[in-house]
């Protein structure tokens, strides 16, 4: 590729620190709340009926060990392969997800959540998925080589900021909107019953 070509796919560094330590943040809190509450993820894993019985210890510490490296490795400097790595761990997190929405399997817990905030599998979580892939893409890309100035850490605060919020706000919507779906069932049954 030329020059140009390359800076036209280059990120501005306070960008990627952005992007980078929103996405470790989101692996890291997941992993820590896997590991909280180790078994309640081994019965989520197990839910999507993707990995024998016998594996399922292994795959399960496997996930929570591949979110806690991720997301540690997100942290170091110059580093674009785990941004890859995000991305890869989101997408085949959507693919299971996918698989099971293509069973007809809603009625099962996403395991995204942690144990306190039952999430059952919907379109809406593919969604959410793919735009974490697409930052996670976007992270991977070079950096623009320029100099950091003290305003970039403040941008930097606000950028990781927001996005939490964002998807904090997104989360919640989604548990909200199957709640709803489960409580207009529930309404629906019991007027056709009367």
């Amino acid at each position: 590729m030329t020059a140009p070509m390359i800076a036209a796919w280059s990120l501005d560094p306070v960008l990627r620190i952005t992007l980078h330590t929103g996405l470790a943040l989101l692996l890291l809190s997941a992993a820590g709340h896997k590991l909280r509450a180790f078994s309640a993820f081994k019965a989520a894993l197990a839910g999507y009926d993707l990995i024998s019985r016998r594996w399922l210890a292994a795959v399960s510490l496997l996930v929570v060990g591949l979110e806690l490296v991720t997301g540690l490795s997100l942290l170091l400097p110059r580093a674009f392969i785990p941004a890859l790595a995000a991305a890869a761990l989101l997408a085949t997190y959507t693919f299971a997800i996918a698989i099971n929405l293509r069973r007809g399997r809603r009625d099962i817990d996403c395991g995204c959540a942690g144990p306190a905030r039952r999430v059952p599998l919907g379109p809406g979580l593919v969604g959410r998925n793919v735009l974490l892939i697409a930052a996670a893409l976007i992270a991977a890309l070079p950096v623009a080589p320029r100099s950091l100035v003290w305003l970039d850490a403040v941008t930097v605060f606000a950028g990781v900021a927001m996005l939490a919020l964002l998807y904090s706000a997104g989360d919640t919507a989604l548990a909200n909107a199957a709640w709803m779906r489960a409580a207009h069932h529930s309404l629906l049954t019991e007027a056709t019953e009367s």
